[in-house]
């Protein structure tokens, strides 16, 4: 894994969009169409802004995944993760091609279809999050390593519900849904390369345990160090409590 810290999120963002979006470009033209994954959370809404503003993408060849969503939750609500991906990634850039997770009607009916065409190419890059129990996605700690299944469902954890009431998400933990579609942490990993964009000082502690604590179910994303190609994007404040060894390489 590659560790970039950069002074301000904004900084951050701009660098993880450059690099995403060459290695968009990179696979169209090397295979005439690109497969991307795509995350949301507040922690992502710099990144997605970058991206969708780069040049010289062609986004008609991009097919776009989506990473989890809640289940019970219609795609009108504020939280939805579809609506976001439609607001700030699928309508600004035209893709045409994208398969959004329903959790709010028929979430195994949902799982089945799109896994089957997720089985059809891989990945060429993820955009992923990390979150501040440290989870990759919706896998909570202790996370499931060793399924297969390229989306699960998973409960929430308390500490994942209380951070989407802490983002303004939701107004009460109550609110929150319980559970959701999640794709599972070794189909994240079968991504031909991955960008992980953790910005903010909340983060600080989950960066601090991924990166430097063992690499552990109770740690989600810490995976992510076993993965031949990724890249984590962190402001400085993310990476606060890192060791200066660490904010090179990990």
């Amino acid at each position: 894994m590659v560790v970039k810290v950069f002074d301000d999120k904004i900084g951050m963002a701009k660098a993880a969009a450059e690099h995403a979006a060459a290695r968009i470009r990179d696979a169209v033209r090397g295979q005439d169409y690109a497969r991307i994954l795509a995350a949301t959370g507040t922690s992502q809404f710099e990144f997605l802004e970058a991206l969708t503003n780069s040049p010289d993408i062609d986004w008609e060849r991009v097919e776009m995944f989506h990473l989890d969503e809640y289940i019970g939750l219609p795609l009108t609500h504020p939280a939805s993760f579809r609506k976001i991906l439609l607001e700030r990634l699928i309508e600004r850039t035209g893709i045409a091609k994208y398969h959004l997770l329903d959790g709010d009607t028929d979430p195994l009916g949902t799982i089945r279809r799109i896994a089957g065409v997720l089985a059809v190419a891989p990945i060429d890059v993820a955009f992923v999050g990390i979150g501040e129990n440290g989870h990759l996605a919706f896998n909570d700690p202790p996370a499931d390593f060793e399924t297969e299944e390229p989306y699960i469902i998973v409960s929430l954890d308390e500490a994942c519900r209380r951070q989407q009431v802490g983002e303004g998400w939701f107004a009460s933990i109550s609110e929150v849904p319980a559970r959701a579609i999640s794709m599972s942490i070794r189909q994240i990993l079968k991504a031909k390369e991955i960008v992980a964009v953790v910005p903010d000082s909340r983060k600080a502690e989950a960066v601090r345990a991924c990166l430097e604590g063992p690499i552990s179910p109770m740690a989600p994303a810490s995976i992510l160090r076993t993965h031949q190609n990724t890249t984590l994007y962190l402001d400085k404040n993310s990476a606060a409590l890192l060791t200066p060894a660490a904010k090179i390489t990990a």
